[in-house]
């Protein structure tokens, strides 16, 4: 069949292709605000030539920065927090909050508070008869959430800051002076508080993106930010490491400069995962990036500073995975025990590593491993091997107790959902679960009347993984919050959302990879649904928070009368086996 122009053009609609800089970070930015940045430093001794014709210098900084102003004791950067953007003092000063710690109320945080019993006994007849009531005297919100939050902007302002800095340690960053770079660049959470200091400062803000671009080209930017992290952030990771713990100060000097930086996949891979989700598209290893492939020279060790990476070894025609590895975690070292042990054998790597998401990883070469490691320590005296015992051995080795102990096709399905990010993962065992609902139910009693969770997910043989909250070691749904509401509670890590500073923007529950999140109207404790200015409903972002107001724990767990529902760390997959062998 012949198809004429005109029959083609009656059927497709032609359309540009979606470019990177379509959504800049500021719409706003002017000819004039960007030449003035072209005249400031960093970017005025930079070699304008030395970029590309498709993304020159002048392009990242009018798509990919955008100039910010804050006031006296306006917080820029909460400590613990995630976040994307690194940025440069272009007038006035900030504050750097060393010590001591800032009260988390005062940084947007809902305070931490433990229900009594009589307050847990009153929850049995005191909820609110409407879904989702909001009253100022719940220790979770206010019918009026101003508080410490600016209405215009949702900025956060640390109250009555002269006598907070007088009583802290700080470091004052001034003009031309950058922070930020390192979370932003290496996907860990901030360190410190910064506050602005004076009146009227004015910050240059940069997406990671842009910052990773300039980086690229101009090789004195790109030092200046190594040299920050190899002096701060990747001594100390060394210097608490038992390969490296023995060292003194030259030798750090030198382990450092040789240490090799470098990150893999996607920074935000939520957006990835979720579009695989949504083209039926499983996430398997085609769709990971590979580190290390099977069968090839191993010439050093890779040390996973954050993210997590699969662990894999070829099986029949395709792969089988091993394990998966998050934070800390050591890959080529057996290779390398082995080789000091037997010189003559050639080193190979034993498995494939490949990035799941976004990972950023510290290579160590193997003629600075010879000189700095401590060659005394075995594999027994660190989690260095990235692989169980009992799958490494080949398969006609394997016992059926090993099998039982850590199923392949379990781990297949831990990765293919990411599921390996949880801490406290809602497991239910179907062949025990009688569909009582007492988990639903004990839920919405812990939290006035509203359940935070949906009793169903994804499935493998008798296993599912509810949809409640993970408190993931990597909560992606930490990213853009421009209030703080969404954090990590200060003792137990659990993530955990302050409704009294939620704006409503979604930003959580579209960057959530697990459908955990989910934005609800809000009413006041007489049911009238409150609305803004323009009548639209206030919404709120509502998940599990592991019921961290309740001694006892998870109301979930405890109410379950057969045991059929487990809060399990996935992290470790033996926690999960352990649970499934118990039973």
């Amino acid at each position: 069949m012949v198809i004429s122009d005109n029959n083609l053009a009656s059927i497709t609609r032609q359309a540009s292709r979606p470019k990177r800089w379509d959504d800049p970070l500021d719409p706003a930015m002017s000819d004039a605000t960007l030449d003035m940045l072209m005249a400031t430093e960093p970017f005025a001794s930079m070699d304008e030539r030395a970029f590309p014709a498709g993304t020159p210098l002048r392009g990242i900084l009018r798509a990919d920065t955008a100039v910010r102003e804050y006031s006296r004791g306006e917080i820029v950067l909460r400590k613990d927090d995630y976040g994307t953007s690194a940025f440069l003092v272009l007038e006035g000063e900030v504050d750097v909050i060393l010590r001591p710690e800032i009260d988390p109320q005062l940084l947007g945080r809902a305070p931490s508070v433990k229900k009594g019993f009589f307050a847990r006994l009153a929850q049995l007849w005191n909820n609110n008869p409407e879904p989702e009531g909001w009253s100022k005297k719940s220790p979770r919100a206010s019918d009026n959430p101003s508080g410490s939050i600016s209405n215009g902007n949702g900025s956060v302002y640390l109250q009555d800051y002269p006598q907070i800095i007088s009583k802290a340690q700080t470091a004052a960053l001034k003009k031309g002076q950058m922070f930020g770079e390192i979370s932003a660049l290496s996907r860990m959470p901030r360190t410190a508080t910064v506050v602005a200091s004076t009146e009227k400062t004015r910050l240059l803000e940069f997406s990671w993106e842009g910052l990773r671009d300039i980086m690229r080209y101009d090789s004195a930017l790109k030092k200046q930010i190594d040299k920050i992290y190899r002096e701060n952030s990747l001594k100390i990771f060394l210097m608490h490491h038992p390969l490296f713990s023995h060292l003194d100060e030259s030798s750090y000097v030198q382990l450092c400069e040789e240490a090799q930086l470098e990150s893999f996949g996607e920074y935000n891979w939520s957006g990835a995962y979720l579009r695989l989700l949504k083209d039926n598209d499983p996430a398997t290893s085609a769709n990971e990036p590979l580190i290390v492939r099977e069968g090839e020279y191993s010439n050093g060790i890779y040390m996973l500073r954050a993210g997590f990476c699969r662990v894999s070894q070829k099986f029949g025609n395709g792969e089988r995975t091993l394990n998966y590895i998050g934070a800390g975690s050591v890959f080529g070292y057996e290779e390398m025990v082995n080789h000091w042990r037997n010189p003559q054998q050639e080193m190979q790597s034993l498995y494939s590593l490949r990035s799941l998401g976004y990972s950023h990883l510290i290579f160590i070469p193997t003629a600075a491993l010879e000189k700095f490691a401590n060659r005394k320590l075995s594999e027994a005296d660190f989690p260095s091997s990235p692989v169980p015992k009992s799958m490494s051995k080949p398969a006609a080795a394997r016992s059926p107790d090993d099998e039982n102990a850590l199923s392949a096709s379990l781990m297949e399905f831990m990765a293919e959902h990411r599921f390996f990010n949880g801490t406290k993962s809602m497991v239910v065992d179907m062949d025990r679960c009688t569909r009582c609902d007492d988990c639903v139910r004990a839920c919405a009693s812990t939290h006035d009347g509203n359940p935070r969770f949906l009793r169903h997910g994804p499935m493998i043989d008798n296993l599912m993984i509810a949809n409640a909250c993970m408190h993931c070691v990597d909560p992606v749904c930490m990213i853009g919050c421009p209030t703080g509401a969404i954090h990590r509670t200060s003792f137990g890590g659990e993530v955990v959302i302050n409704p009294a500073t939620c704006i409503g923007c979604g930003t959580c529950a579209a960057n959530c990879p697990y459908e955990s999140i989910r934005m609800v109207e809000v009413r006041s404790s007489k049911g009238e649904f409150l609305v803004d200015e323009e009548f639209q409903p206030i919404l709120k972002a509502t998940k599990c928070d592991l019921c961290v107001e309740q001694k006892s724990g998870p109301a979930c767990q405890n109410a379950c009368p057969h045991d059929a529902l487990s809060r399990t760390d996935l992290t470790q997959v033996t926690s999960l086996t352990q649970w499934l062998k118990r039973k």
